[in-house]
């Protein structure tokens, strides 16, 4: 209905200029660094909130959308961002479902795809990869060739996907293939017309913004902690909803 529409868009444009207004639910171990952040199209899932339909998001990957370094399972991104997605769009349903296993590589991810992502009917699926490829040492081009069967897959189903790729931690940093993997995301995104959520630019930025990446990294020095995924939730939630809204920078203003 119109009244919808216009009352959605007035809602959006709030959220894109203030998206971090409201926290996740629970403590935050520190604030987040402002940091620039790109919105990134989103057709299918600004079609469902058009249409007035829940908007389902699926948080596909490894140990890092699993929450491994979390101190529970409700400071792993995919929770923060659910609760982030919520208050920036009251009135909807919105859910975003964990679907991260930790330790699994990419073919490991694909092959589990029908069941643990696509019977979901998702509007976006967020796939983080590429740690776990560095780590084994897995050959790049079997890397981009597996992840793009599995974009083709996911954009075959209607949905949106985001690429998220690997975090700034040294024991990823020092494998040799290390850049190669991560050369080879972006060729699948550049090949398919979809986005990098960067995890590496991100943490560059809060470097920036005066923030170590070891600030976000949990003890075991790979994954994050509790502020790392709060921080990281805030960046992809003000992204997201900047592709909402529409296709123009935003900026993730912390709390």
């Amino acid at each position: 209905m119109r009244t919808t529409s216009l009352f959605l868009a007035a809602l959006l444009a709030t959220a894109a200029t203030a998206p971090c207004a409201a926290q996740a639910a629970g403590p935050t171990a520190a604030d987040c660094p402002p940091v620039p952040v790109a919105a990134v199209p989103l057709p299918a899932s600004r079609a469902a909130l058009w249409a007035d339909r829940p908007l389902t998001v699926v948080a596909f990957g490894s140990s890092s959308t699993e929450g491994a370094g979390a101190s529970t399972p409700g400071h792993a991104y995919p929770a923060r961002l659910e609760a982030l997605l919520r208050a920036a769009l009251p009135g909807h349903a919105v859910r975003v479902l964990n679907r991260g296993i930790g330790g699994q590589d990419v073919g490991e991810m694909l092959a589990r795809l029908d069941a643990d992502v696509l019977p979901e009917r998702p509007d976006l699926v967020v796939w983080q990869a590429g740690a776990n490829a560095a780590l084994r040492g897995m050959d790049p081009a079997a890397f981009r060739d597996t992840l793009a069967e599995g974009v083709a897959r996911v954009r075959a189903s209607g949905a949106d996907v985001v690429l998220m790729d690997s975090q700034l931690a040294p024991v990823v940093l020092s494998r040799p293939l290390c850049p190669q993997l991560a050369a080879a995301m972006r060729d699948v995104a550049a090949a398919r017309s979809i986005p990098v959520f960067s995890r590496a630019e991100l943490m560059r930025a809060w470097e920036t913004a005066g923030t170590s990446p070891t600030d976000m990294l949990h003890a075991d020095g790979l994954h994050h902690n509790d502020r790392g995924y709060a921080c990281l939730a805030e960046a992809l939630a003000a992204s997201l909803l900047g592709g909402l809204r529409a296709l123009a920078p935003v900026v993730a203003t912390g709390r």
